[in-house]
């Protein structure tokens, strides 16, 4: 496979380099960076692991807003919001049930970092059109 093939396989890895950001930052189970903040950890330990996880944050929020723009992004929220709305609809889980909410919104939110990652190899692939950042020199 060459350097640059992008496959299923890719996506799922950065989807799960995105599920690791933003379930390590925050989720309900209290076992979080955020959890961190509330406890008795030595507040070096908070910093550099806040420092890593904003990092992370940076990296993957340029790569999905300069990748996907504000169009698409808010886009892609919506279809991710659509999805949570037709569960609910189904019910899978309920409005009043905090918690999965919690988990759900949380996890779209990886679905979107993670699209965001790889959509630029995604329209490549569609249309043979590679996107490049512009340098002012």
């Amino acid at each position: 496979m060459a350097r640059n093939d992008f496959s299923i396989g890719s996506f799922f890895l950065r989807f799960l380099f995105a599920l690791a950001l933003v379930f390590l930052t925050y989720n309900p189970s209290g076992y979080s960076w955020v959890g961190w903040l509330q406890s008795d950890i030595a507040t070096v330990y908070k910093a550099a692991t806040g420092i890593v996880l904003l990092i992370g944050w940076v990296m993957f929020l340029r790569a999905t807003w300069r990748s996907l723009g504000p169009i698409g992004t808010a886009l892609a929220l919506a279809f991710f919001g659509i999805l949570i709305w037709l569960f609910i609809e189904w019910g899978f889980f309920a409005l009043d049930d905090t918690a999965v909410i919690q988990w759900v919104v949380l996890f779209v939110l990886a679905g979107v970092l993670a699209v965001g990652m790889s959509w630029s190899h995604v329209r490549r692939k569609l249309s043979g059109q590679y996107d490049t950042d512009e340098i002012e020199g």
